[in-house]
């Protein structure tokens, strides 16, 4: 075999491949553009669908969080007030329903109000001082009641005015009840003390 001289193809042939690749090409091209447009338009739909949504909630959102901050704003607020002796407290006062003003025998359609120590035991001083309870001495009880007597009344009178925590107990100011008034604080001081003897 002699005389036989291989010549490499040209250059431009390297390059370009015969029609059937193309074709294939094209095709998967054509198939491939066609998929990506189809994923942009479903991703374009749900974005638009999302935006529709969204501006639906948004609006009530935003309605509905005027109230909801309101409602907040009502829980943070203290459970109680605390009545400070020779400060104004006429903010403090129970103040009378107007659909309750002769309901059950008072202004607030709560209990009578006390007219005497031993009322203001019943309704008030009873809570804690009938069962003994937060440590506090029991009506009627002389061991409980007899160092606290011999402190003198003026201690007991102070400690039930504007609250007092010892070591064996806790006495809120007026028993809890700020719209007392002193002498019927002092009444049921007394009245509990007679009990004592």
């Amino acid at each position: 075999m002699v005389g036989v001289v291989y010549t490499a193809p040209p250059i431009y042939q390297a390059f370009h491949a015969d029609s059937n690749v193309s074709k294939q090409d094209t095709h998967f091209f054509n198939t491939f553009s066609m998929v990506i447009g189809l994923l942009i338009v479903i991703a374009i739909g749900i974005f638009a669908l999302a935006r529709v949504v969204a501006s639906e909630t948004q609006d009530k959102q935003v309605l509905e969080e005027k109230s909801y901050l309101k409602s907040v704003e009502g829980h943070l607020q203290p459970v109680a007030q605390e009545a400070v002796a020779g400060a104004d407290n006429t903010a403090m006062a129970i103040k009378p329903d107007a659909g309750s003003a002769g309901a059950a025998g008072s202004a607030s359609g709560g209990p009578a109000a006390p007219k005497d120590g031993a009322d203001t035991f019943t309704q008030v001083c009873s809570a804690c001082h009938g069962a003994g309870i937060a440590g506090a001495p029991k009506a009627g009880d002389k061991g409980a009641w007899g160092p606290r007597i011999a402190k003198g009344k003026e201690v007991l009178y102070d400690h039930a005015l504007k609250g007092f925590q010892g070591s064996s107990g806790v006495m809120p100011a007026k028993g809890g009840r700020a719209d007392l008034s002193d002498d019927l604080v002092k009444a049921a001081v007394d009245h509990m003390v007679d009990l004592a003897k």
